[in-house]
Parts: structure tokens; C-alpha cells; sequence
């Protein structure tokens, strides 16, 4: 696949990846693990299906959105949380997995960002066979029935509603889905043309907190195609995502806003969250902690605790107040959310359950100011 030139975003595109963007398991690794990546792609609601025409002084139609979760728990394992896992939520908060307690099908690639899974070979495909690299998207799809594979720059897969094993209970809103599109990244987590940065700064690499999270891609641009059921969705350069997490299972409690589709030229991207997590080398003690991250332009403004100062308000579910300050920034960040989202599972102790909810549909108003000045105003319905 060719480089990314940068279009008309060469003045701030980067193709560098993130630090942790590898694979973190390790076969001498004891006790409880999991590593779970996130991709979300938001179509503009001009290229998805007819929708109704808006009335004046309505916003404009949201986006439709994917976002495809997959997760490896207890690799080599045969404990009660071993399982692979791959979760797509879709339009109007839809929802589907397909899950294998199997998770020798799995690879993933240490040194950048690379993974895959399979969960049936087409038939005339010799059971030794199973992918464990990247594959052409020729190949992947003469040998692989049911699966996925990911890379930064490529995206393909096709899976069926197969939940035997996975725990709790979704509504499924499709039986099938499949997809293949192309990646750009323009922002990463940092400034263009300097170095990327691990999330939770050099605390991302002791073993003493958990779980880790990094954001792989905070903006990039997708085209391609994905089937939902029986609706094909086709795109050009649609706003996309990437992050992952990795350790024993994921915070005690937690919140987190993320969106890209402003409509700027300056890609726009803004990724916010907090929670409890655990110190396992101290009994009984957590922490909450809170950071803010927006790219503009090729220029990344970071709030966190060791560089300012972050504050939240949140309701259980519809309200997220967060504000900022650092270094000369002032950041406020007000998110609401009329839908009442799905449910979706996460790693847990317990295996791959239903503990939380998100939404594509929720409105969310960004400011910030530099010394007094506002300088970036933008409204989001798709977050």
C-alpha cells in the first residue's frame, strides 16, 4: 500500500505510530492478563443511506458510525476468563460478537500495531493453515470464513453472531457483518513532527498500574466499504479512531468521551476520560485520575495530572462535564446524551461481560483558550 502524502493535511499529517502500539502479552507472563483495541469509523451521514431530510434550524444528521472491540483474555490458558472476543457496535446503537473460548486462533505483532483472529477457515482451507500475520486481502479472503485482521493501515474481517461462552446477554441487532477499508493517519497522540507519546506519559510502562491505555490514532481518515446486516456502507475518507488497553481487566469504574467529527479542516479530535483504577502493590488502594487530550491542526494539547489540573462532574449515564487547565489553556468539554446507548462487554476477572454502555449519539460542545483568548469552538451530534 502506497505512503500517506498528506493530502491537503500534509502541512500536519504524521504516519509515526504510538509507543505500546505492540502487542503486550508474553508467554512467561503470570496470572491474570488481557489486551482489548478499539477502531471506530464515523461516516458522514452523506455518504450512508437515505435519511430523512432535516427540518430548519435542526442539526444536521448524525454520522453513522462502527466501532469494532476485540479482545484476547488468558492466552494459553485454560482459565475461566480465556476466551477472543470481537464486538462491533453500529448504527442507532446496534450491536453484535461473535466469541471462541479458543484462543490459539489469535496473533499479534510486538512491535507495531498488528492483530487478527479467526474463528472458522473456509472449508476447502487445511485446518493447519490458520493465519498468524497479516495477510493480502486476496488471501484473507480465500482462506478465512469468520475473522479479522487489523493493522494502521489496513482493516478487514467477517464475523457472525456467535455468543456461546461470552457472558451475559445483548440484543443483537444484525446476525452478519463484513468489512474492508484502507487507514490514514494524520494525528496520533502528540504534535506533528515530534514524538508520539505514551497516554499516561512514562507511567504507561511500570507494571504497577492498571490497566494501561494508549491512544493509537486520535484522527485519521478511512475509505472504504462495511456490510451491516444487509446494508452496505461506503466512504471516502471518513473520520476514524484507534486505542487499546492491556493489563488485568479494566478500571473498577470509568468514563470517557471521544470524538473526530467536527466537519474542520484541522481534524479536529478530542479524547477524554477518567476513572478508579487499582494499585496492586497496595492493599486495597485505588485512585482516580482524569486526562484530556486534543489535537487541532497538527498541535496536541494534554491535561493531565502531572501537567495541570483536571475536573469532572458526570451522572451515571447522559451528563459529562470535564474542565482543564495547563500551561496557559483553559479546556471545558460538555457532553450529553439523549439515547440510552447500548450495552457492551469488557474483560473482566470474570470473562468477557456486560459492564458498560456507550453511545454514537451524543452532543458534545469543545472550547478552549489560550491565555484568555478563545481559540477553538466546535459542536459535535456524533460523539
Amino acid at each position: 500500500m502506497a505512503p500517506f502524502d498528506g493530502g491537503k493535511y500534509k502541512a500536519f499529517a504524521s504516519s509515526l505510530e504510538t509507543p505500546h502500539s505492540g502487542y503486550h502479552f508474553h508467554p512467561q507472563r503470570k496470572g491474570r492478563f488481557m489486551e482489548g483495541w478499539y477502531f471506530k469509523v464515523a461516516i458522514p451521514a452523506k455518504n450512508t443511506p437515505a435519511k430523512k431530510k432535516k427540518k430548519k434550524n435542526q442539526p444536521a444528521a448524525p454520522d453513522d458510525s462502527f466501532a469494532f472491540m476485540y479482545s484476547i483474555e488468558d492466552p494459553n490458558l485454560d482459565s475461566p476468563a480465556s476466551g477472543l472476543g470481537a464486538q462491533v457496535m453500529g448504527p442507532q446503537d446496534t450491536y453484535m460478537v461473535q466469541y471462541s473460548r479458543d484462543t490459539r486462533r489469535f496473533w499479534g505483532w510486538t512491535h507495531k500495531l498488528g492483530l487478527g483472529g479467526t474463528f472458522r477457515l473456509k472449508d476447502q482451507v487445511d485446518s493447519s493453515d490458520y493465519p498468524t500475520t497479516m495477510l493480502t486481502e486476496e488471501d484473507f479472503s480465500a482462506k478465512v470464513l469468520r475473522g479479522f485482521q487489523v493493522s494502521s493501515t489496513w482493516h478487514q474481517g467477517h464475523l457472525s453472531l456467535e455468543s456461546k461462552g461470552v457472558g451475559g446477554y445483548i440484543k443483537p441487532g444484525v446476525k452478519e457483518c463484513s468489512w474492508a477499508y484502507s487507514t490514514k493517519r494524520v494525528h496520533g497522540w502528540g504534535d506533528v513532527g515530534g514524538k508520539q507519546l505514551a497516554t499516561a506519559g512514562w507511567l504507561a510502562a511500570l507494571p504497577v498500574f492498571e490497566p494501561h491505555w494508549q491512544i493509537l490514532m486520535s484522527y485519521g481518515l478511512s475509505s472504504g466499504w462495511i456490510r451491516w446486516g444487509s446494508k452496505l456502507y461506503e466512504f471516502e475518507d471518513a473520520p476514524s479512531y484507534s486505542e487499546k488497553n492491556w493489563g488485568e481487566g479494566f478500571p473498577k469504574r470509568w468514563f470517557w468521551i471521544q470524538c473526530n467529527s467536527f466537519g474542520d479542516e484541522e481534524c479536529t479530535a478530542v479524547t477524554a476520560g477518567g476513572g478508579r483504577r487499582t494499585l496492586p502493590l497496595l492493599v486495597n488502594q485505588d485512585e482516580d485520575v482524569a486526562l484530556i487530550g486534543i489535537h487541532h491542526a497538527g498541535k496536541f494539547i494534554e491535561i493531565v495530572p502531572w501537567n495541570g489540573d483536571v475536573s469532572w462532574k458526570v451522572s451515571p449515564w447522559g451528563s459529562w462535564i470535564m474542565k482543564g487547565r495547563t500551561k496557559g489553556f483553559k479546556v471545558e468539554l460538555e457532553a450529553k446524551a439523549v439515547s440510552t446507548g447500548t450495552v457492551l462487554r469488557a474483560p473482566t476477572v470474570e470473562g468477557l461481560i456486560p459492564v458498560c454502555k456507550d453511545t454514537f449519539d451524543g452532543i458534545l460542545t469543545l472550547k478552549v483558550w489560550e491565555e484568555g483568548k478563545l481559540i477553538i469552538e466546535r459542536t459535535s451530534n456524533s460523539a
